[in-house]
């Protein structure tokens, strides 16, 4: 639309002072000739834009002209930049042209280059990245989405779910809605959605105004880890634990408690340590970790086996 390709203008002159004819052409895909109507609209709407023709010349705003910044500080500036940022990595909607706005507009108190914010795991493809818009669109518009989800037990079930928000959660995101199948609130982190899709179908529920995520997160009844780190495990354990977990001991190990589900998820996670952790408490913890170890090694005793009867 014209208008908003007018006041993309604008601001594409406050952050470059001076560009050409062909720059804006070509940046905006439209014809020279359409660039100078354009000019001349904004010049008759009273927007004080120059044209000047030879070597050095082009299109400028007349110097001293620009938004009103007075109401924010730079810091405040610089904080409204960098949350732009984050929606921007997030591939949210109309992001990257309100980030370009607010560069423009707060240029002099910006330093963009030292941040940058990819929430995307390593290795991943486009494919891979969170739907944000898509999402977006479900919770404004109150539609129904419709997913493949596999729980911390890697069980697959199909839902049907009223998304109510959406949460960047300790390194992850989470849809929270009202499971249809379930017939309650629950809370899906979106690396376990496969096959999500915007249904037609319209809710009216609102998310209940006392409802909290972290009282949704109770662990009194969960048992407590109580576990013995390696020294080499000390990389992961200072990204994964917070400071006040970590007891140091005087043979340079680390013994870690937390409450924690004892589930499937949990002897995966345990064993990503590999020889580097010893499950110290409870017993239980123990039991079902040595009979997942055992498992393991006796795939390979198969294999071996295998081998020496060939």
């Amino acid at each position: 639309m014209q208008i908003e390709r007018l006041i993309q203008m604008i601001f594409y002159l406050i952050d470059h002072k001076q560009v050409t004819a062909k720059e804006l052409a070509v940046y905006f895909g439209v014809s020279t000739r359409t660039i100078y109507r354009d000019v001349n609209t904004l010049t008759l709407a009273g927007i004080p834009i120059l044209s000047t023709k030879g070597t050095g010349g082009g299109i400028s705003l007349l110097d001293g002209y620009t938004v009103d910044r007075s109401l924010l500080t730079k810091e405040e500036q610089q904080n409204i930049y960098q949350g732009l940022q984050i929606l921007q990595a997030t591939k949210f909607p109309n992001s990257e042209l309100a980030l370009r706005k607010i560069g423009a507009v707060f240029r002099e108190a910006l330093q963009p280059k030292w941040l940058e914010v990819d929430f995307s795991f390593w290795g991943s493809d486009d494919s891979e990245k969170i739907k944000i818009s898509d999402l977006q669109e479900a919770i404004l518009n109150k539609q129904v989405i419709a997913f493949e989800y596999f729980n911390s037990e890697l069980q697959k079930s199909e839902r049907q779910v009223e998304p109510l928000r959406l949460v960047f959660k300790s390194h992850a995101w989470y849809i929270v809605g009202y499971c249809q199948t379930k017939r309650e609130i629950r809370i899906f982190r979106l690396s376990r959605i496969r096959g999500m899709q915007v249904k037609e179908k319209i809710f009216d529920r609102e998310l209940p105004k006392d409802y909290s995520l972290k009282s949704q997160q109770s662990t009194d009844h969960l048992p407590v880890l109580k576990l013995k780190f390696s020294p080499e495990a000390a990389h992961r354990l200072y990204d994964e634990f917070s400071a006040e977990q970590l007891v140091a001991q005087k043979d340079g190990s680390y013994v870690v408690e937390f409450q924690a589900e004892l589930n499937n998820w949990m002897i995966h996670y345990l064993l990503s340590f590999g020889k580097q952790v010893e499950v110290l408490e409870p017993e239980s913890a123990r039991v079902a970790l040595k009979e997942r170890v055992l498992e393991i090694a006796g795939l390979y005793q198969k294999e071996e086996g295998v081998e020496k009867h060939e």
